[in-house]
């Protein structure tokens, strides 16, 4: 295999999600890699320690042909601990990296001081010199006196290590035509760094804004402490540490748009995020989602039959995705239907402690018999026996799980994120079909959950007005054709004038 003629057509980039963690997004890769199998795919696992992920959840097509998989955070990541002083230059070289992340200066963040393996900066040296110890406790008697020390330094650790586990991979991964992300964070910043190295394209998509999810993540974080006590803390300010985190994720995402090009979303208000987080507006474009109407249509129920009084939250056990919120609308459903069933359907194992306390949420409302914890299901399975797809998340791109839903002729009650208004209310351009495909509430309102709910369960006409608008723009502007023809498209463009090729052979680990 050469850099002139490389095996691969497109190498993707994922950080926590396909093929190790079921979700939207890991369906929406597998969508496309086997929705396109002209194209030779590599997958690159970007995940936090080994330990943490089980067996692939997903049958790999035969067109992938690597597979490999990197771990920012595990003790197999850092050099063995050995005394060694920095070279001649590491200090200016760690100064401008730290103050970089620091500030949220991406304009001043060489990635080559990551990529050469003869930097005077290497991770040993960063990691235990003396040089970079002195370093990090002036930095911190300079600009961070609110948190402990100990809290500081463990955090620049964290927070720098993995930049070199990016850029020692970056630097061996196979040679492919082009870089494919569907997120900026880690690994976008891989993209960066191998586009750069191989000199080849790096294409980005977000299907939700990363910086503003890992803000609202890192908020809430309990790994992230907070030093200060009752009388010091100002409830309207952000900790020292949890702001050098989200800092740290703006500029890499900043990174990752001055390099990608082109720079993809899900809808319209994303891309407005996009270019005002500083992506080149001219770069930007949008691709919707799309799935299978035809087989879903095939789960539809008879038209006109009265909708089952079941509720369906499809999505990870999560914060971000709300789950309490969901459970509190329930409880104040179940008083209107006596007979409600409240499914949550996903995985629990993201956020154990989290998932707990929605557990604790069901026992006190004495919901034990009207809210269900089912896991994984197949969604072929759980839409025919389903009344109302519910989400109640506080962020979200443009949902894969509502899509779907309608493709199936189920109605949908949404939290006002992402594309949820967008696809529910309609988009208002000639191409849109009129209607209301189910409704939109404002975010952690149970009592507007419940009644949007009640509305479409108890009024025959509402419904089939509903899940008539839903099949109607599903079938009109969210079809797995027309996404995948786009995504060809970009493929082909990104690769420039090569054209793919139908043979096919398996290289690397499996």
């Amino acid at each position: 295999m050469s850099q002139t003629d490389p095996a691969i057509d497109v190498t993707l980039l994922l950080e926590g999600t396909y093929p190790y963690i079921k979700g939207g997004v890991s369906s929406w890769v597998h969508q496309i890699v086997s929705g396109l199998p002209e194209l030779r795919f590599a997958v690159i696992f970007l995940g936090s320690r080994r330990e943490d992920y089980g067996p692939r959840q997903y049958d790999l097509p035969a067109n992938v042909v690597h597979i490999e998989g990197h771990f920012l955070f595990g003790d197999d990541a850092r050099p063995p601990s050995k005394a060694v002083r920095l070279g001649d230059g590491a200090r200016a070289v760690m100064a401008d990296i730290h103050q970089a992340l620091r500030g949220g200066d991406s304009d001043n963040l060489s990635v080559n001081n990551l990529l050469d393996p003869q930097s005077a900066l290497s991770e040993r040296a960063f990691l235990y010199s003396e040089e970079a110890w002195d370093y990090i406790c002036h930095q911190y008697e300079t600009v961070a006196s609110e948190p402990s020390f100990v809290d500081y330094f463990w955090s620049v650790r964290n927070l720098h290590a993995p930049l070199w586990v990016l850029a020692r991979a970056a630097a061996k991964l196979p040679p492919s035509r082009l870089f494919f992300s569907p997120s900026t964070g880690y690994a976008g910043l891989l993209g960066v760094l191998a586009a750069q190295h191989q000199q080849r394209r790096l294409v980005l998509m977000e299907h939700g804004i990363y910086t503003k999810e890992r803000r609202i993540d890192l908020m809430n974080a309990q790994w992230i402490r907070d030093s200060r006590n009752i009388l010091q803390r100002d409830p309207t300010e952000v900790s020292y540490l949890r702001e050098l985190w989200v800092r740290f994720f703006e500029v890499v995402g900043r990174l990752a748009y001055q390099a990608a090009d082109p720079i993809i979303s899900l809808f319209e208000h994303a891309r407005s995020q996009q270019v005002r987080d500083g992506a080149p507006a001219d770069r930007t474009r949008i691709i919707p989602n799309g799935v299978d109407v035809g087989r879903l249509a095939r789960v539809r129920r008879p038209p006109g039959e009265a909708p089952p009084p079941v509720i369906c939250l499809l999505g990870r056990v999560v914060s971000i995705k709300d789950i309490k919120t969901f459970i509190r609308a329930a409880a104040t459903l179940r008083e209107k239907i006596p007979d409600l069933q409240a499914w949550i359907v996903g995985p629990e194992d993201e956020d154990p402690a989290y998932s707990a306390e929605c557990h604790d949420l069901v026992q006190v409302l004495d919901l034990q018999q009207t809210v269900s914890f089912l896991g994984f299901r197949r969604i072929d399975d759980i839409f025919p026996q389903v009344g109302v797809l519910v989400l109640s998340s506080i962020s979200e791109g443009l949902p894969l799980s509502v899509i779907e839903g309608f493709a199936a002729g189920i109605p949908a009650v949404a939290t006002d994120v992402g594309a949820c208004a967008e696809l529910i209310n309609g988009r208002g351009d000639h191409n849109d079909v009129p209607g209301r495909a189910g409704r939109v509430v404002g975010l952690a309102d149970p009592a507007a959950l419940a009644a949007a709910c009640l509305e479409l369960l108890s009024d025959s006409d509402t419904y089939h007005n509903a899940v008539a608008t839903a099949i109607a723009r599903v079938e009109t502007l969210y079809g797995r054709d027309r996404m995948l023809a786009a995504f060809a498209e970009v493929f082909r463009g990104a690769m420039g004038d090569e054209s793919p090729r139908a043979s096919y052979q398996r290289t690397g680990a499996h």
